[in-house]
């Protein structure tokens, strides 16, 4: 990768406008940001792991940037204050507080109704409000379901690392392969992708269980390693599953579940469109592999993701989401039993569109 991708400045005051959009229907005058990814979603920079950011956008649609240390360039905000946030190299524990203190300098009018992240929110921050103040973080959530060009740019970057991992894993997984082996290639592989360290590099790195962080363990013949892989790039994730038969060898029972799984995501990719039901689609899957195996597809059925892992829409009974054209999405059916060792789950992503789905995976199922 020659050029590292970022958030658009023109796509970010899209977002922007949205925002105020939701703001004038709800009479709030301001909306304050703190956690680094609703900074990132609204301005295009994304601060250091260990570093505070604040965004303020006011009902006209201005936007001011408090930054660590030095001004960002090509970021989508009207006025851009900074703050030190370390002292001699060493990190200040006060930056939410100093971040403050130079927010409170601006022109901006912070009188009136404030909207602010309730799960992120800050006091040295909020006391720069008043007390009209309102939660604003399911409206944010809501937004950022729909994925402009940029933030796809992003995500098939993530997605592109996932694939080189795959293609690694193919050639190394076989009989007395570590865990920790595993993980090590295939980040590596994720990293040459990128070019640049990961923000994530994603959870289930294990073989002969259905999942989990990787192990001083070596895989067996006649064992399925399940690889859940999750890279983040700037922020933006992937979220792809594949298993592999250890020996190259899978038995009748592991092809045949195989079968029923990769059946389900054709049912995914057929049935996926504006407005239908998650919680339908959920069930419908669970009928189809409970056939197989009763209960032995015990996790959700799949879930939004981009600058979170784990985003609406949410194929799950315990929401009642619809899909939403330009939702970006998973589906990762998977069955779990002795038979097996230990389990097989497939995931693609998807991108909805206006009359049905885009498939952003491309990596082969087989085992």
């Amino acid at each position: 990768m020659s050029e590292p991708l970022n958030l658009q400045a023109d796509c970010c005051r899209q977002r922007q406008q949205r925002l105020v959009d939701v703001m004038k229907e709800r009479s709030i005058d301001q909306v304050v940001v703190v956690s680094h990814d609703n900074v990132q979603w609204l301005t295009g920079f994304r601060p250091h792991r260990l570093m505070s950011a604040v965004a303020l956008l006011d009902s006209e649609g201005k936007c001011v940037l408090v930054a660590p240390n030095a001004e960002p360039e090509d970021v989508a905000a009207d006025e851009i204050l900074t703050f030190e946030a370390q002292w001699c190299a060493t990190l200040r524990q006060e930056q939410l507080q100093s971040a403050a203190e130079q927010l409170s300098r601006t022109d901006i009018n912070v009188s009136g109704r404030t909207g602010f992240e309730a799960s992120n929110s800050s006091d040295h921050v909020l006391s720069l409000f008043g007390d009209d103040r309102v939660d604003v973080d399911a409206e944010i959530w809501k937004l950022r379901r729909r994925k402009l060009d940029d933030e796809l740019a992003m995500i098939r970057l993530s997605i592109a690392c996932t694939h080189a991992m795959y293609i690694n894993a193919r050639e190394i997984i076989e009989p007395g392969i570590s865990e920790l082996e595993v993980f090590n290639q295939l980040h590596a592989a994720a990293v040459d992708v990128a070019g640049e360290p990961l923000t994530a590099i994603g959870n289930d790195y294990q073989c002969n269980s259905p999942g989990g962080p990787p192990r001083d363990r070596r895989a067996q013949a006649g064992e399925l390693f399940i690889l859940d892989l999750g890279p983040a790039v700037r922020g933006y994730y992937a979220d792809n599953c594949r298993s592999f038969a250890v020996d190259r060898k899978p038995t009748d029972l592991q092809l045949e579940t195989w079968q029923s799984i990769v059946d389900v995501l054709s049912m995914v990719e057929a049935t996926v469109r504006p407005g239908v039901s998650c919680r339908d689609l959920y069930q419908q899957a669970k009928d189809t592999l409970d056939q197989v195996r009763p209960d032995a597809f015990f996790h959700h059925l799949g879930h939004g993701f981009g600058i979170f892992p784990h985003e609406a829409p949410h194929l799950n009974p315990n929401w009642d989401d619809k899909f939403e054209e330009g939702d970006v999405f998973t589906a990762e059916p998977g069955l779990y039993f002795d038979g097996l060792n230990a389990g097989i789950r497939l995931e693609q992503n998807y991108r909805v569109t206006a009359d049905g789905v885009e498939r952003l995976t491309s990596f082969p199922l087989e085992l």
